[in-house]
């Protein structure tokens, strides 16, 4: 019996893990749900230009996805990225997040480039500023620069569809 308790605990701990390391994460709030997108003054990834983020957010909707080379989600997204930015009527917006520039250019050589703008986050400290869990994340921002919707975690067409699309619909009707 006493070899018996230390399995019990070790099956209850690791069942208690399981779920808890499965749980939705984009079921996380975002305290930026309904407000202004942060006026954050970022780096052009291309050119090093200072830009306001806010300043972007104007003509179209716009996605922020938050992205890095070395994320390997972010790998299982970017077909899907690039299937978005075919979306005329919405701008998409790269935050690169805690990465080289070379690593950057290169990931985006080898799978495309959806982005309309990039800023380079190498720090992340926009990342913090935006309150972001992990990569890849994406917000979804009004004309405005409300941001409306927020998902953590790859984009497949499911979630593109039940998650953006009612929210872009809503705002453009």
């Amino acid at each position: 019996m006493k070899k018996l308790i230390p399995l019990i605990l070790f099956v209850v701990i690791a069942v208690f893990l399981y779920f808890s390391l499965n749980a939705t994460s984009n079921k996380l709030p975002s305290p930026l749900l309904g407000k202004m997108f942060p006026n954050i003054e970022a780096k052009d990834f291309y050119s090093d230009e200072s830009i306001l983020l806010t300043n972007l957010f104007s003509e179209k909707m716009s996605l922020v996805n938050i992205w890095a080379s070395w994320c390997v989600t972010c790998r299982q997204e970017h077909q899907m990225m690039m299937k978005i930015a075919n979306n005329k009527d919405l701008q998409l917006i790269g935050i690169n997040y805690k990465d080289t520039r070379a690593d950057g250019e290169q990931y985006l050589e080898v799978m495309g480039n959806p982005f309309d703008v990039i800023v380079f986050d190498p720090s992340g400290k926009i990342g913090l500023d935006l309150g972001v869990y992990a990569t890849p994340e994406t917000f979804l921002v009004n004309q405005q620069g409300v941001v409306l919707y927020k998902h953590i975690g790859a984009i497949d067409s499911k979630i593109w569809e039940e998650g953006f699309i009612p929210h872009i619909k809503k705002k453009t009707i």
